[in-house]
């Protein structure tokens, strides 16, 4: 009777220490999970991360799929040699290099265009990258394999895949190529706007601001 409190207090110690262990495991998992949409992520960052992702993982297949996969050997009676013939992947899976190559259009698509678009792309290379799984996967059930590279093939889709996921959920936020260098019309007449407002700083305009007077039409010196 005397060790019931004690027996109790280090079960409850026990159990308190075990929900602290799984809440901070539980919160390591929920921040791994989200870190697509953490600000440290920007959306240029994402984007280039996204279309290395899916080019690597293109690459990888059509280097795969190039190799040999099976080797079958057709005996013959002596003295003649037997017969070795070797199959590879792009001959077991024909749809598995038109995959690839469309993984790799796409990788470069997703750089071309921009909103909306994008998602139907990432929608694309999703599809893609789930025939090269499966067509890996059945290749790897295939009794006279002879080598790894079907599991480089199913890596690579994989990659495909989750980078057309992505690309698929984010595609439209991401910027496109030289928007950096872009100015929208509704900024380009506020600064018209602040220079007609204030003279002065018309004289020390940036070349770039001059070369955007000239696309408008206008003359840069008459400021």
């Amino acid at each position: 009777m005397t060790r019931s409190p004690v027996c109790a207090a280090v079960l409850a110690g026990t159990i308190a220490a075990y929900q602290r262990r799984h809440d901070a495991k539980g919160s390591r998992y929920h921040l791994s999970t989200r870190w697509i949409a953490s600000e440290s992520v920007t959306p240029r960052r994402l984007l280039t991360l996204t279309v290395l992702l899916c080019a690597l993982g293109a690459v990888l297949v059509l280097v795969a799929v190039g190799r040999t996969w099976l080797v079958e050997v057709t005996p013959r009676p002596a003295p003649l040699s037997e017969i070795r013939t070797e199959t590879t992947g792009g001959q077991l899976r024909p749809w598995l290099p038109a995959s690839g190559w469309v993984a790799l259009a796409g990788a470069g698509a997703l750089l071309a265009i921009r909103g909306w678009p994008r998602r139907l792309v990432g929608a694309l290379l999703a599809t893609a990258g789930a025939l090269l799984v499966a067509g890996a996967v059945a290749s790897l059930a295939e009794p006279e394999l002879s080598s790894g590279w079907p599991w480089a093939t199913l890596a690579g889709g994989a990659a495909v895949a989750v980078a057309g996921v992505i690309a698929a959920a984010r595609g439209h936020q991401w910027p496109s190529m030289g928007a950096r260098y872009e100015r929208s019309p509704a900024a380009r007449r506020a600064r018209r706007g602040d220079l007609a407002a204030d003279p002065a700083r018309s004289t020390s305009a940036r070349p770039e601001e001059l070369w955007d007077a000239l696309d408008q039409g206008e003359d840069p010196t008459s400021r």
